[in-house]
């Protein structure tokens, strides 16, 4: 199981509802995953913002964070059509 009683995990102060998920990777600590368009959501309701101001907000402020290993996914939503194989 990927969840461990005692495991720490980075969040995002004011954006759960956003959460999809916990991603793992071998021999990586789990991660908490957000799915974007529902964090650009929270940003427009919660504080008013346009939705490119949303966008801006969360490319330089929260994307752009490391806070670490346990740093969270940001998770934008793809198709496999929308995926390059190589």
């Amino acid at each position: 199981m990927y969840l461990q009683e005692g495991d720490e995990y980075t969040t995002a102060l004011g954006l759960d509802d956003a959460i999809i998920g916990v991603g793992v990777r071998c021999g990586q600590p789990a991660v908490v995953i957000y799915a974007i368009d529902r964090v650009i959501e929270i940003l427009m309701d919660r504080d008013g913002m346009t939705n490119e101001e949303a966008i801006e907000h969360f490319n330089f402020n929260i994307e752009g964070s490391w806070v670490g290993k346990t740093t969270p996914v940001w998770m934008y939503r793809a198709s496999s059509s929308d995926l390059t194989s190589h």
